[in-house]
């Protein structure tokens, strides 16, 4: 379901966002230059400090995991006391990865688990009593099934769908390594409104080429990967741990420019999930 806000002039009638809204230019006259060192700037910078993340937490996450997916457990957050309590959910959106030590880290913590994977052979398969992999892959839009071709991708799903058939009204963690579907998808979380009924977001995103569906010349895609990001800040998500993958070609929109990895890890926080005892109860 698409929700929309109430409309001042009409009221009662709901406006639904179809664009996210862009900034301002970073130079008076378009540049890469520009955009690209503005953008590289905002998610190389914390918003928000975290002092525990995922060192000794309860399930024995250490820096060993092959990825950084950092997340947040100061006490002043919800994430840790929802672990205590046993009561997490976490979501992980991938695409064949055998790396899923965060995944069964967090379900050993008592975090309820649900791994969306294309790549699986059964359509749910339950790992232990707290970790469920599902044969399904996340996607910005749902399938139409009058077209004959969308049929083939019926396993595909928006996170909004998928939550609703699940009954689940929260998330206290996304976690995303979707090979570049990530800004699409990113943009469906936040035209929906989906991304206030998120506590923490996880995403590896992918700068060496535009992205799946997203078009213009090299400044536009930096701007609106931008753009994107400052979206998330208005709703009071804030950046407080960056991972720049040195292993990975170091490219910028298939050019070797600005010092910049092709992929970085970050973390967000949604600051208006404070830690009051059971306010996000689900």
């Amino acid at each position: 379901m698409i929700k929309g806000k109430l409309d001042a002039t009409c009221p009662g009638i709901e406006t639904v966002r179809w664009h996210i809204e862009l900034q301002p230019w970073a130079s008076p006259t378009p540049s890469l230059n520009y955009e690209a060192l503005r953008f590289l700037k905002y998610i190389s910078t914390s918003q928000i400090s975290c002092e525990q993340m995922n060192l000794n937490s309860p399930g024995g996450y250490s820096e060993t995991t092959k990825k950084p997916w950092s997340v947040c457990l100061d006490e002043r957050f919800s994430l840790i006391h929802r672990i205590r309590s046993k009561q997490c959910r976490l979501y992980s959106l991938g695409l064949g990865s055998d790396d899923n030590q965060f995944e069964t880290s967090m379900a050993n913590s008592g975090c309820e688990v649900h791994r969306f994977d294309p790549s699986i052979k059964s359509a749910h398969i339950q790992e232990g009593r707290h970790l469920w992999y599902h044969r399904l892959s996340i996607d910005w839009r749902d399938p139409n099934p009058a077209i004959a071709a969308h049929k083939l991708h019926s396993n595909t799903k928006k996170l909004g769908t998928i939550m609703n058939e699940f009954g689940h009204q929260k998330i206290d963690v996304l976690k995303a390594d979707v090979e570049s579907a990530e800004w699409k998808i990113l943009e469906n979380l936040i035209l929906e409104d989906v991304v206030e009924q998120i506590g923490q977001l996880v995403f590896e995103v992918h700068i060496h080429w535009p992205g799946f569906e997203v078009s213009g010349n090299d400044s536009t895609v930096v701007r609106y990967w931008y753009s994107l990001l400052r979206e998330l800040e208005l709703k009071d998500f804030r950046l407080f741990h960056t991972y720049k993958d040195l292993s990975k070609p170091q490219m910028f929109l298939k050019k070797e420019a600005f010092n910049a990895s092709s992929c970085y890890t970050l973390s967000w926080v949604n600051t208006r999930w404070k830690s009051q005892k059971g306010i996000y109860d689900v």
